[in-house]
């Protein structure tokens, strides 16, 4: 009778999958130091619940863009130690900050170590994926970025940029396509603004 009765909660056991293993901080550097380039659709979650959708291309190091769908616009480039913003619906020159300001700079620098001594303040496993929490250690009050990263092949699926303020902007990423070329003007702040200007 106790062989029938175990029998239900025994194989509920065996169908349950095991809970995925976090990847290792040594593994998540690897694979984001062997980013040549990245090419991905991408939905956008702003601090105010709107959402915007669009195209973004990585090319590390130091270099990314940000191409928002209509109505919206907006382009976003990261070149140069500077992010640069243009309003779509505007003809005044881009926004710029000095991109070691912002935490993207974590994932644009040449060599990124995410086991540097306080650069880690999270690191787990969530709905079947890694996340790594990561700040500047010598300037937190930048904000910081959680990465979130599928296994099997590691892949990067989206982040989440919380800033000084504590605002968080959430971008979730489509496929991705690699190892693309771009001529160098394509992430160039001042190849946009003379585009915008004519």
């Amino acid at each position: 009778m106790k062989r029938i009765l175990l029998a239900p909660v025994l194989l509920a056991l065996m169908v349950v999958p095991a809970l995925a293993e976090k990847l290792p901080l040594s593994a998540l550097s690897s694979y984001i130091n062997g980013l040549g380039s990245v090419e991905a659709p991408f939905t956008q979650i702003n601090p105010d619940g709107t959402t915007s959708s669009g195209k973004l291309w990585l090319k590390r190091p130091h270099r990314m863009r940000f191409e928002y769908a209509p109505p919206d616009k907006t382009l976003v480039l990261a070149a140069a130690g500077s992010v640069a913003i243009f309003d779509g619906k505007s003809n005044s020159s881009a926004e710029q900050y000095p991109i070691s300001k912002t935490p993207l700079s974590l994932i644009l620098t040449p060599k990124v170590d995410l086991s540097r001594q306080k650069m880690v303040v999270d690191h787990g496993e969530a709905e079947g994926m890694t996340y790594v929490t990561a700040q500047d250690p010598k300037n937190p009050e930048y904000g910081q970025i959680t990465l979130f990263f599928s296994s099997d092949p590691i892949a990067l699926r989206q982040w989440i940029v919380t800033d000084g303020t504590g605002a968080q902007t959430t971008v979730k990423l489509g496929p991705l396509e690699t190892g693309k070329t771009y001529p160098m003007n394509f992430f160039s702040i001042e190849a946009a603004q003379k585009k915008k200007n004519r």
